[in-house]
């Protein structure tokens, strides 16, 4: 099951690394003109593009990559489960087919840096294979086969080369597969040899306009920056964007197992829950990554059950798992990203629907374009201020989403599944604690900094996670991936 490492984080897959560099914390004010919050896929890749501009600087909470980027299951994909037909009901044809383009653009970016920068990341093409295992979702299936084929791409009909019961599954040979991990190294080493500063371990908690710059402070220093681009995974604020009454917060469940044969492709499910997996392979061993259980934060909390079915679903054996943990995505209501300007020199990118690698990328394009004065023809298609009819349509379900996190956690604190966990007050505070097998007691908070909402206790990665907006803390309270910007630890 998961391992701890020492700040709080959990192993993944692409966390098997050996970094001898040495890690620079913020340590004093600095005054830049181009501050990136956020060292992921996108925050470090907008900072490659931007790496000959003046004045630069990468700031991250954590280190390099220990955000989303390390639990994503590292597809890069345009075939992504019923993603155009989904677009075409919720905007159109047209949109669908942009984002088609957004997607195969985004591939030839990543290929491009990868390739002409010599950056060792494990960087393969294999086939991915997207599949019904429902009968009720071949026809859907067959019209998101049919919008591809439409536009030029070669979509064959071919059976899964697994045991995964499917009724019909389709396959494209022009999609990759990399280590995250190894490749945002490749691009810190790109950067320092730039003169570019990346600060890890080290906070941004709150942004002040002042003028023409924003004052953006850590919790001992400040940066003064002309422009700010801000690549978090979710961010703290709630104006200008809005964004939890835009999306909901999407968990899913992913196992690590050794195998003794690469299978050489990717495969989702075009259903929900997802049934997803792909391999992996290290001067070691062989690796089967298998991911499933996807669902909406508000409805279902039990993540020991949620395991126990990828188990099931996968057919592994204890014996064979390496590691086990969840990754968290937000969900927008027309299936694409928030990309573009926020407001005067401050710019954002969220939203990537469960595909963070080609819209990760996307998004450091669209960005650094736009820092630079640069013309990008994806600007007005991802503005993040827009507002279209799937929002009105999907407020009810965004809006009972929402209430539904925020009062479920409060009315039923103690769930009938946890075994070491009890909620309870005391003082007048709202507290949490787990204890551990040891018999010692972790306690906290019990509220998110964030909006208040009540939290839940992940017991299979000993974590305590905000249903409403995906904020986690370690066992002892310590934030460690926001929004929230602040520890829940109890000093009591």
């Amino acid at each position: 099951m998961p391992v701890q490492t020492n700040n709080g984080d959990y192993m993944s897959i692409w966390n098997k690394r050996k970094i001898n560099r040495k890690r620079i914390e913020l340590s004093k004010d600095l005054n830049v003109d181009i501050l990136v919050i956020g060292a992921g896929i996108t925050g470090m890749t907008t900072a490659y593009y931007l790496r000959h501009e003046k004045n630069l600087c990468v700031i991250d909470a954590n280190i390099v990559g220990n955000g989303v980027t390390l639990n994503t299951t590292a597809k890069i994909n345009y075939f992504q489960e019923r993603i155009y037909t989904k677009i075409i009901s919720s905007r159109d044809y047209d949109i669908a087919k942009k984002y088609l383009e957004s997607q195969l653009d985004a591939i030839d970016n990543i290929k491009n840096i990868i390739e002409s920068e010599n950056i060792e990341c494990d960087f393969k093409c294999v086939p991915s294979y997207v599949f019904a295992n429902k009968k009720s979702e071949v026809e859907p299936l067959k019209k998101e086969v049919s919008f591809l084929r439409k536009n030029r791409i070669n979509v064959l009909e071919k059976n899964l080369p697994d045991k995964i019961k499917s009724y019909i599954s389709f396959c494209v040979n022009d999609t990759y597969i990399f280590n995250p991990i190894k490749y945002l190294e490749g691009i810190y080493k790109i950067l320092k040899d730039n003169n570019i500063q990346v600060y890890e371990n080290s906070k941004i908690i709150k942004i002040e306009k002042s003028n023409d710059e924003y004052i953006c402070y850590g919790t001992k220093y400040k940066i003064k920056a002309k422009k700010v681009i801000i690549a978090t995974h979710y961010p703290y604020f709630l104006i200008p964007l809005f964004l939890p009454i835009k999306t909901y917060i999407e968990q899913s469940y992913i196992i690590v197992s050794r195998v003794k044969k690469d299978g050489k492709f990717t495969c989702i499910s075009s259903n929900t829950p997802t049934y997803s997996c792909r391999f992996y392979c290290d001067k070691e061993n062989i690796y089967q990554i298998s991911l499933s259980e996807s669902h909406n934060t508000a409805f279902k909390q039990n993540d020991s059950y949620h395991f126990k079915r990828v188990k099931e679903i996968f057919n592994l054996k204890d014996s064979d798992i390496v590691s086990s943990y969840t990754n968290v995505d937000i969900m927008t209501t027309d299936r694409m990203p928030y990309i573009g300007k926020l407001k005067d020199n401050m710019y954002i990118a969220c939203g990537y629907n469960t595909w963070g690698m080609t819209n990760g990328v996307l998004a450091s394009k669209i960005i650094s374009d736009l820092v630079m004065g640069i013309e990008n023809k994806y600007t007005k298609l991802f503005n993040p201020m827009r507002f279209n009819l799937s929002n009105i349509t999907s407020m009810p379900y965004i809006l009972f989403s929402q209430t539904k996190s925020f009062l479920g956690t409060k009315l039923n604190k103690n769930k009938d599944w946890y075994n070491r966990v009890k909620f309870y007050k005391k003082n007048g505070k709202n507290l949490a604690t787990y204890k551990d097998k040891n018999g010692f007691n972790h306690t906290v908070y019990n509220k998110c900094p964030h909006l208040g909402c009540s939290l839940i206790f992940n017991e299979e990665e000993k974590t305590w996670d905000c249903p409403c907006h995906s904020s986690r803390f370690d066992i002892d309270g310590n934030c460690i991936k926001g929004p929230s910007n602040y520890d829940i630890s109890y000093k009591g």
